[in-house]
């Protein structure tokens, strides 16, 4: 038997990253069971339900008209699960005094307000209202933020608290449908990954680990993936957020869903990879495939989206995009060359990859994200996109490698929206928990159409680590790309251009959108259509011959469609 081959591994590669300072466990606990499915509707305070469109006037109405009966010491009605624990640590601040709604030119005197109340005045200055023509819907469980993966791991499931707290205290909840997610159950999960893997997954434990040990190597556990407290039921919270998100598109209830607690595109069939245990985006294809012919798959980590190219590698019903650094022998996955298009059956020419270089900066990735997801929109045609963005991307990041600032990041997800198709939008890498928030806060702000004021709200938790130079001096939008952060850019035009070059050339392969109807035949099918074409014509022929044929006979006797027959 060969020798098996040693895994080269993320942290291998990436270096053993130093313990996030920023890394918690988050203090909110939900005040509802996971199985939950209700949603959280933020405008149903008294019961009454959100209209179609809701305007910032009518907002703004509403929003004095709570603050003047909070100050008359009304009571409030209860939060929804998502909010209610967060919006507990402002009742201190609780404001007694009453008196007329503070007028409109005196929305940032914040003083002695409530939680609420300062929530409020951030959707009035933000100009914060639901879409027009459009449903956003955002999926998420709090359950999700404690798990924890190690101390020395560079994947902090906090950076999704921080930015459900940035979220919140901007007061987007207010321009979406929100949703508890249910957990993904192994039969959701089953979809894509291997049975003996999900019952490997959701039996280990830090304790009985020894016990499976021939497994924990078999499934590709270790530094990248280690086993940790609550591991089932992480996986199976952030693959839940995803299935819900994905079902609200397909059922027409949301035209974006949003859940930045998913992304986790290098887990394989039956393996971990990459800090990455259940595929979700693979489920989410999945699904959206029973209603869709077409689905488009755009991935803007740093790293090479491999686990979900490799799952629709064998299709032409799905176009796998992806963007990443690429340098085989330092970076992870290794994979992702431009001429990696796909093996030579129905996907070939349908895993389109664009291998980039260290430091690449705005004004270059946005030209690169343009030119070619224009193309590949209008040779493929899809019905649907998924859309992956890893804040890894970002400059600064912990592990990435470039020089992107949040609103050029962010441009990749308004030139998708501008599609008008239906999209999933997912999180993914990003181990600079401050920016990661920063990142998909705005990204969320995109999706709804709001522009965020720079200076970030006074009352969101954990305030201090966005503050000082080193965390971006209190702002949405510091500058990431400068001093040690930077790092060298080492592309110029004529690089970039040849790899729109060869995206066109591929795309040139694709004769015509596929369909469902353009699936390969398995191989014996044709025959046996021509074998049962040869019957038929036989018994036609003998029809001809007899004058009025066997078929005939019986179906006069049956008399089908005939009045006054019964049939037992």
């Amino acid at each position: 038997m060969p020798p098996r081959r040693k895994r080269t591994t993320r942290l291998e590669f990436e270096g053993n990253v130093d313990s996030d300072k920023e890394s918690t466990t988050s203090s909110e606990t939900s005040s509802t069971s996971a199985g939950s499915d209700e949603s959280y509707r933020p405008f149903e305070r008294r019961g009454e339900k959100a209209p179609a469109t809701y305007t910032l006037n009518q907002h703004r109405a509403r929003a004095r008209n709570d603050m003047a009966i909070q100050r008359n010491g009304a009571p409030r009605p209860s939060a929804s699960s998502i909010v209610q624990p967060w919006l507990a640590q402002g009742s201190r601040n609780q404001r007694a005094a009453s008196g007329p709604p503070t007028p409109e030119g005196d929305l940032d005197d914040v003083e002695g307000l409530s939680l609420q109340e300062k929530i409020d005045r951030q959707v009035i200055l933000n100009e914060i209202e639901r879409p027009r023509g459009y449903t956003v819907s955002y999926h998420f469980n709090p359950e999700v933020e404690g798990h924890h993966f190690g101390k020395l791991h560079p994947m902090k499931p906090w950076r999704l608290t921080l930015t459900k707290q940035l979220v919140m205290s901007y007061g987007l909840h207010f321009a979406m449908d929100n949703y508890v997610s249910l957990k993904a159950t192994k039969e959701d999960m089953a979809v894509f990954h291997d049975r003996d893997y999900l019952e490997f997954l959701s039996k280990i434990t830090p304790e009985n680990i020894t016990t499976y040990e021939v497994d924990h190597e078999r499934f590709n556990f270790g530094e990248d993936c280690p086993v940790f407290d609550g591991l089932w039921d992480y996986c199976s919270l952030y693959s839940g957020a995803t299935v819900d998100a994905v079902r609200k598109l397909t059922n027409s209830q949301s035209d974006i869903a949003i859940n930045w607690t998913g992304g986790l595109h290098h887990a394989k069939k039956r393996e971990a990879s990459g800090f990455c245990y259940v595929n979700d985006i693979v489920l989410a294809i999945i699904e959206l495939l029973r209603f869709h012919p077409r689905v488009l798959y755009i991935d803007i980590d740093v790293h090479h989206g491999d686990g979900v190219e490799q799952a629709f590698q064998s299709t032409n019903r799905v176009m796998t995009v992806s963007f990443h650094k690429y340098e085989p022998a330092n970076f992870f996955p290794g994979t992702g060359a431009a001429d990696e298009t796909g093996p030579n059956n129905a996907g070939k020419h349908h895993s389109l990859n664009v291998p980039l270089k260290d430091g690449i900066d705005d004004d270059q990735y946005i030209y690169l994200f343009d030119e070619i997801i224009g193309r590949v929109i209008a040779s493929f045609r899809p019905a649907a996109i998924v859309l992956q963005c890893g804040a890894d991307s970002l400059g600064g990041d912990r592990l990435g490698k470039f020089n992107l600032n949040i609103r050029a990041h962010g441009h990749c997800v308004e030139f998708v929206k501008r599609q008008g198709l239906p999209l999933l939008i997912l999180g993914g890498g990003g181990y600079t928990a401050r920016n990661v928030a920063r990142l998909w806060c705005h990204e969320t702000a995109v999706c709804v159409g709001a522009n965020l004021n720079d200076e970030l709200p006074q009352h969101i938790p954990y305030r201090q680590r966005f503050e000082g130079a080193k965390n971006g001096n209190g702002k949405m939008y510091p500058v990431l790309d400068t001093g040690s952060t930077r790092h060298e850019n080492e592309h110029d035009l004529d690089y970039l251009n040849s790899l729109i070059k060869n995206v066109t050339e591929t795309l040139r392969y694709l004769e015509f959108a596929p369909s469902v109807q353009m699936n390969r035949i398995p191989p014996g099918l044709s025959d046996l259509n021509e074998q049962l074409d040869r019957e038929i014509a036989e018994e036609l022929e003998a029809e001809e011959r007899e004058g009025r044929g066997e078929r005939e006979r019986k179906r006069q006797e049956e008399n089908l469609g005939g009045r006054g027959e019964h049939r037992f």
